[in-house]
């Protein structure tokens, strides 16, 4: 890599999760090396020349394993008197039917997976977007403006601002 080593890299992701897989694929073969990279944070390890079969069956393992980890995905969730159905992308609210946009959906399934607490501007692009991006924020900002137009059907709940912080997704306990 061309800006920093494997073993930094693996640190620094490490830093901020510890459930996200990593593959050291590299010609040191020395057990120090080895060694090295298993304390920076690293669950496989595998040298040069590899076996391409070898490689995926390897990547194989640590996406079974992930399943296994992740809890089942909630079909719906309650927001106040409303219902909001992720994989269909809608709100329901008694016999009325509000449908979303994926954003709008991706956005709305990630504050109801943390409400009542304060999630960062740079958490939610990351996850929902992908990146953290200032022009990306701003396109982050719309869509909190159009859940905020959506949710006014139930009083109960908001989306508030956290200056410089980011924002709350306030449910009813």
């Amino acid at each position: 890599m061309p800006s920093r080593d494997g073993f930094s890299l693996a640190r620094k992701i490490r830093q901020k999760s510890d459930v996200v897989p990593i593959i050291f694929l590299t010609a040191k073969s020395m057990e120090e090396d080895k060694l090295r990279g298993f304390e920076t944070g690293a669950d496989d390890f595998i040298t040069k020349p590899f076996s391409m079969k070898e490689l995926l069956s390897r990547m194989q393992v640590f996406l079974r394993r992930n399943k296994m980890l992740k809890p089942q995905m909630q079909k719906e969730y309650r927001i106040g008197k409303i219902i909001f159905v992720p994989a269909e992308m809608r709100l329901l609210n008694g016999s009325e039917e509000i449908l979303l946009t994926q954003k709008e959906a991706q956005l709305l399934e990630y504050f109801c997976n943390n409400p009542n607490t304060i999630a960062k501007r740079e958490d939610i692009l990351t996850v929902v977007w992908g990146k953290n991006d200032y022009f990306l924020g701003r396109s982050m900002d719309v869509f909190i403006t159009k859940l905020r137009k959506h949710l006014k059907i139930e009083p109960s709940v908001n989306i508030e601002t956290i200056h410089q912080a980011g924002y709350r997704f306030n449910l009813p306990k």
